[in-house]
């Protein structure tokens, strides 16, 4: 059985011993945080769990087609679910970041357009390689038309493929997907860094002004390195490639969000617990 409750074969369901046990640990990593510093810290760590969840939604909606998709025989962007996922969330938290001294609302907002923005030019420039250097139209391999459009596929899908470019349907999904995790991952960056802002100027005995550019580097290297943590886990969910959101294996996503959950808990318990303890 794998960490996320699926059989090694990658069922869609969830197993509830695994299940429970993962819930156990979250609910003991949010208990322990609000026993230590019940204010603003907790709320700092949910906003961290919130912003996992929305990372490991999104990967699902990310048009992924590896190996295959490179010679024209699966559907998707040629590379693995991980990296077009961080690279996605990263142009994200980097858009979030740097809107960060505008306010809350604006720097998720940057993260999202950030995130979405890139997957839209990514996405863009996959069709353009797929149909004017490769000489392939789009086919999806999993419905027989665009859930959006109603374009149907089969007169254009090539014998022995599971489809190929890139359909719209997933076009939107990439975009969707890249939306939320750039707004998961510039979530988690404000929150730390909110933390670590409180916090730092007392245990360093510095001030405020002082213990920014600490504060900011924190943060930023605990966000990258949660995002890449449930990105990985959304990953090892999917197990191998996925054309979107109309994907069979789209619905797997529960399990990797009790996942992201825990992964994101027990992430946040460590990098705000070292600066109030």
């Amino acid at each position: 059985m794998s960490a996320l409750g699926g059989a090694h074969a990658g069922g869609d369901g969830i197993n509830p011993v695994a299940a429970v046990i993962g819930i156990i640990i979250l609910i003991l990593a949010v208990g322990v945080m609000y026993y230590v510093a019940p204010g603003m810290a907790f709320m700092a760590l949910i906003g961290v769990i919130i912003g996992g969840l929305l990372i490991g939604f999104g990967v699902h909606f990310v048009p992924v087609g590896g190996a295959p998709a490179a010679m024209g025989q699966s559907p998707g962007i040629a590379t693995g679910v991980t990296m077009l996922a961080a690279g996605a969330g990263l142009a994200g938290l980097f858009g979030g970041a740097w809107a960060a001294e505008l306010g809350f609302g604006v720097a998720l907002a940057g993260g999202a357009i950030g995130g979405g923005l890139m997957m839209a030019i990514t996405c863009l420039m996959v069709n353009v390689v797929y149909v004017f250097a490769m000489g392939i139209p789009a086919a999806s391999g999993k419905v027989a038309k665009d859930p959006i459009t109603g374009d149907t596929f089969e007169a254009y899908k090539s014998q022995g493929t599971e489809g190929h470019g890139l359909p719209f349907i997933s076009y939107v999904g990439g975009v969707i997907g890249g939306m939320l995790g750039g707004l998961g991952g510039t979530l988690i960056y404000l929150e730390l860094l909110a933390v670590y802002e409180h916090y730092l100027p007392t245990v360093l005995d510095a001030s405020a002004e002082q213990i920014l550019p600490l504060a900011v580097g924190m943060a930023g290297i605990f966000a990258v390195g949660m995002f890449l943590i449930n990105a990985v886990l959304a990953a090892y969910n999917i197990t191998g490639t996925i054309e979107g959101p109309h994907d069979p294996k789209f619905k797997r996503f529960p399990r990797a969000v009790v996942g992201c959950a825990v992964a994101s808990a027990v992430c946040g318990l460590l990098a705000i617990i070292m600066v109030i303890m």
